[in-house]
């Protein structure tokens, strides 16, 4: 089945345009490979991002788009990224960057393609644990800037992942969550001995 990308919005996707044709934006990035490429770089594979604010014991979640990210492609790879923020005037570019993620994201995305149920591809952020997920939403003519994850969408985590939980292995978010509970939840205090 294929993967459902959520259209970006148009003025996210003109502001990293420009960025890209911008000879100081380019220079000025931290991105030795973007710096360095041959020939034209096109933004794709807009994705939303999502961060995960808030986990409950219960194990519900608070989410809250972030921004819109592209991979960036020049010939027949990735070379990094382009972030987008919504401010108060409205889409802006926020910055380049190159890493691991950027080709985690598209092996995640390769392996999500292979699956027999359709879903949308978003990213979701878990600050507190440093980790990054390719969130496999079950409804995939949802508005990709809004909702919360559902119990049976899908949660990949991307190389580099937190000890003790696997990259590129799917998760079921009503399995994740609770995992991700009990490792962002602070151990209680102990009391002065009397």
């Amino acid at each position: 089945m294929p993967l459902h990308v959520p259209p970006a919005p148009a003025p996210a996707l003109r502001t990293v345009l420009t960025a890209l044709g911008s000879p100081t934006a380019v220079r000025e990035a931290r991105t030795p490979s973007l710096r360095l490429a041959q020939g034209p770089a096109t933004p794709e594979l807009p994705l939303p991002v999502h961060v995960l604010d808030r986990i409950t014991p219960e194990g519900a979640s608070t989410t809250r788009l972030a921004g819109w990210r592209f991979l960036i492609r020049c010939g027949e790879r990735a070379l990094a990224a382009a972030d987008t923020m919504l401010t108060p005037d409205g889409w802006a570019f926020s910055r380049f960057f190159e890493g691991p993620y950027i080709a985690a994201t598209e092996h995640a995305v390769r392996q999500a393609e292979t699956m027999q149920q359709p879903y949308q591809a978003r990213l979701l952020s878990v600050p507190e644990l440093y980790m990054l997920t390719l969130w496999l939403h079950g409804d995939c003519t949802a508005d990709g800037a809004t909702g919360h994850p559902a119990a049976t969408d899908l949660l990949v985590p991307l190389a580099p992942a937190p000890p003790g939980i696997a990259a590129h292995r799917p998760h079921r978010v009503a399995e994740l969550l609770p995992v991700l509970t009990h490792r962002v939840t602070p151990a209680p205090l102990l009391s002065s001995p009397a």
